[in-house]
Order: C-alpha cells, then sequence, then structure tokens
C-alpha cells in the first residue's frame, strides 16, 4: 500500500476540491439528516487532503464536522480507488477525533451507494440507523440530486453507519 501525507486543506487546493465536489456531489451542498452542509463552507481545520505520488499531487479528500460528541464525515472522495486513499483518509479523521475525545466518528451514505456501504463495513463501520425518504426530502430542496442513483438504484433513503471511539457506543 502507498504512503500518503495527511493535511489541512489550503488554498492551492480549493480549485482541485471545488472540481471534485462538482463532479462526485452536484456542487458544494451536501443533505444530511435534512441538514445542508455547506462543503466548501466547513472551518478549514475540516478538510484533510491526501497528497502522493510524483510531486505530491492530491489524491483524496475528506471533510468532517465535528459537533457534541461525534464527528460525521461529510463526504470522502477519491478519484483513483484502490489505492488505499479512502482508508488513509478515514484514519487521519478517526484520529483527530479520538485525540479530541470524541466518542464516535459516523457519516451517512444513501441507499442505492452499494460501493460506499460495502467500503465502510469493511473497515468495521456498522450501520445504526436509517432515515426512509431522507434523499426523496432532500431532492425537495436540491434540485440536482437525481431520482435514480448509481446502477439504476432509485436513489430514496439515507442510513448512517457509526464506528464508536475511546469506549463510545454507536
Amino acid at each position: 500500500m502507498a504512503t500518503f501525507v495527511m493535511r489541512r486543506l489550503d488554498d492551492g487546493d480549493r480549485d482541485w476540491a471545488a472540481e471534485l465536489w462538482s463532479q462526485g456531489w452536484c456542487g458544494p451542498a451536501m443533505m444530511s439528516w435534512g441538514v445542508t452542509p455547506l462543503i466548501d463552507a466547513l472551518p478549514r481545520d475540516r478538510h484533510r487532503a491526501g497528497r502522493g505520488g510524483v510531486g505530491g499531487t492530491p489524491v483524496g479528500l475528506v471533510n468532517y464536522h465535528i459537533a457534541g460528541d461525534g464527528c460525521e464525515i461529510v463526504s470522502l472522495d477519491s478519484p483513483r480507488e484502490g489505492l488505499g486513499v479512502g482508508s488513509a483518509l478515514i484514519a487521519a479523521v478517526r484520529d483527530v477525533a479520538a485525540e479530541t475525545g470524541l466518542a464516535r466518528l459516523w457519516l451517512v451514505a444513501t441507499n442505492e451507494n452499494l460501493s460506499a456501504l460495502r467500503f465502510y463495513q469493511k473497515r468495521d463501520v456498522r450501520l445504526t440507523a436509517e432515515q426512509r425518504g431522507a434523499a426523496t426530502t432532500a431532492r425537495q430542496r436540491t434540485p440536482p440530486i437525481p431520482v435514480t442513483g448509481i446502477d439504476g438504484i432509485p436513489l430514496r433513503d439515507e442510513i448512517e453507519l457509526g464506528l464508536p471511539l475511546g469506549g463510545g457506543s454507536t
């Protein structure tokens, strides 16, 4: 597995990050349990960029939000799969959350995103809750969200996945 340097997003990464968000997430808005955090409005310390390869080019990006006793992964982007970038980014956020003394790390995936559900479960992240119809409701507020998602599966529900940290529970 390759080695990556994890660091905060900086001004030199802004255009690259904006392009990732527009390609993968219909822009910088993201819906989670009915709340719309703007990815590019998150505080700078809530982004981690992975750099690797020749010249330290950006290879992945994770955005997270700390609230209460938990840390939510808002988005995880790794344009080149299978290199370990996603795993390294999750580990970086897990370290931040654990160092901050948070009880859990969590995220929301949609029902049709089977590759994400598979990816996270292989990394010990467990299904903890579901909100039926959440994607349908989100679409009313964010019209670019498609009706049909990956592999032609209707995009309807949100699924929470969680990982306890330091004695917390999900």
